[in-house]
């Protein structure tokens, strides 16, 4: 074994690196082919030697992947190095990395260790997915008339049905989401008397076409009757008799039934007499008119004496239905009376083809509802007399709704339906609520579940309703729907709101009654009540 001999190694008090006076001879002592690592002042000091990179522990190893840079401590390369020769210096590249030529900059390997900036890029793309939608709108529109004869339609601002007024008491609001989370199941209803006649339904007119039109005819001569609740004598000798706990029409029941598909504002009258609810409508009520277009995106016109504003087509539509309804008849003379005669007609006056039946439905142990119900004629399936509700859906500008009746029904019958459920589903729903109320069999059922109308929901909601009121103290309430947001609020009015000697003032919109605060402001406000009247009586 070679013996390794430790020579003598000068210190240098003085300052680093051996000292001036060390001789030659202790030098001698130093080989002469030990190598320097090659390094720079911006180096961080490291190992001195690596007796580790030898290939004898690797043999295996590839010589041609070694370091450069290690190559300094790899005592087998070469045993005859010259430190003198310039080929053992390397130059370090300062020249950044090159950039690829496609992609996104931010996937540059300067930027690995950043997050990629894409913000600007998603707002540019969110532009250009506005301008094609934009671009995409004016195509549609220039193709149905263009600029000049029909200008782009605004959607029109949504009013309240009726005036909010300042002496008018905010009992509660109540948004249409918890309206949706409702289901109440019902008993079978009974019928507690009928009134009227109605005629037999034409079979004929099932096989209408566009090519074998048929005028629509209007009754003149037929009086129509849009009573309200506690005007109806029958239903106050119902509730002398205390046959139930409250009372309602099934025009007013099914706006509440479907009011989370509702759009527009509406208003029902809430009367608390003892123990007895009466839910009424006003004189000149919205409730007596049909809704057109009323869920569809495309907003009709907000001038009103424009042909294609709603009101117009609402007034329209229910002239449309009323005489629809007496077209369809087997006018004969041939008519099914039933127990009483209408109770709204004089003697001797002509009436339209209309019976009504008092209905009576169990909410639980305490409360009974009774409801007038309207059915229109009458057709015979397999010996037996059904009553029907008849109604009709009318066009009035194919460019508000996208689709011709004239070329569609004949070819896409249900195209044409699917649209109108689209932009009348509220109109609809209603019509198949008062149909169920109505009508006694399968039908009306199965075409609600067709539209996707939950009946136990329906009665959910007017159970809700009906249970709110019932904790009211006697007096004059009014249900209105908010004419901006999903939601019903209920005022307390004074007792000869909407009589005949009932003036209703309109004010300014910024002099009418806002909606409530929320609870923090509504709390600090209290309690500046509470200071101020401290503060008096200090």
């Amino acid at each position: 074994m070679v013996g390794f001999q430790i020579v003598d190694v000068p210190f240098n008090l003085d300052g680093w690196g051996p000292p001036e006076s060390t001789t030659t001879s202790t030098l001698n002592h130093h080989s002469n082919h030990v190598p320097y690592a090659p390094f720079s002042r911006s180096d961080k000091l490291g190992r001195i030697a690596d007796w580790t990179r030898s290939n004898h522990n690797n043999p295996n190893r590839n010589n041609n992947n070694r370091n450069s840079a290690d190559s300094a401590f790899d005592f087998t390369i070469d045993d005859g190095l010259n430190p003198d020769d310039d080929s053992t210096f390397q130059l370090v590249d300062g020249k950044p990395p090159p950039r690829p030529k496609f992609g996104p900059k931010w996937r540059s390997n300067n930027n690995r260790n950043q997050l990629p900036q894409r913000r600007d890029e998603e707002v540019e793309a969110r532009k250009r997915e506005a301008e094609k939608q934009r671009a995409r709108r004016d195509r549609v529109f220039h193709a149905r008339g263009g600029q000049n004869q029909n200008p782009r339609r605004e959607a029109a601002v949504l009013k309240s049905s009726v005036v909010i007024q300042p002496e008018w008491n905010m009992i509660d609001q109540i948004p249409f989401s918890t309206f949706t989370k409702l289901s109440y199941t019902v008993s079978e209803p009974e019928d507690l008397t009928t009134c009227g006649s109605v005629e037999y339904y034409d079979k004929s007119y099932d096989k209408t076409t566009p090519k074998s039109e048929r005028r629509l005819e209007r009754f003149k001569n037929r009086n129509f009757f849009k009573v309200t609740t506690t005007d109806d004598p029958v239903i106050r000798r119902l509730a002398n008799e205390d046959k139930a706990t409250v009372f309602a029409t099934d025009s007013i029941l099914s706006t509440l039934m479907c009011a989370p598909r509702s759009v527009y504002s509406w208003d029902i009258v809430v009367q608390r007499v003892g123990n007895k609810l009466f839910f009424d409508k006003r004189e000149g009520s919205q409730l007596d008119l049909l809704s057109v277009n009323e869920t569809s995106q495309e907003p009709l016109p907000e001038a009103k004496d424009d042909i294609n504003s709603a009101h117009s087509l609402s007034v329209e539509a229910a002239y449309v239905n009323q005489n629809f309804s007496q077209q369809v008849l087997v006018r004969d003379g041939k008519k099914v009376g039933f127990e009483e005669a209408n109770p709204f007609a004089a003697e001797g006056e002509e009436v339209a083809s209309v019976g009504y039946r008092y209905r009576r439905w169990k909410l639980d142990n305490d409360v009974s509802l009774v409801v007038r119900c309207e059915v229109q004629s009458v057709i015979e399936v397999n010996d037996k007399k059904s009553y029907m509700t008849v109604n009709a859906l009318n066009e009035f500008d194919p460019k508000y709704s996208g689709v011709d009746w004239r070329k569609k029904l004949d070819t896409q019958r249900g195209a044409v339906l699917a649209t109108e459920l689209k932009n009348n589903a509220n109109k609809m729903a209603k019509w198949t609520a008062q149909a169920i109320l109505a009508v006694v069999g399968y039908k009306p059922k199965e075409f609600a579940g067709q539209i996707n109308l939950n009946t136990l929901n329906m009665w959910g909601i007017v159970k809700a309703i009906v249970d709110l009121c019932m904790k009211l103290n006697e007096g004059k309430y009014v249900l209105v729907k908010d004419p901006q947001k999903p939601q019903v609020r209920i005022y307390e009015v004074p007792a000869d709101a909407f009589e005949n000697d009932y003036v209703e003032e309109p004010l300014p919109e910024d002099e009418q009654v806002q909606p409530p605060v929320e609870n923090g402001e509504e709390n600090g406000a209290a309690n500046d009540v509470e200071i101020k009247e401290l503060k008096s009586e200090a």
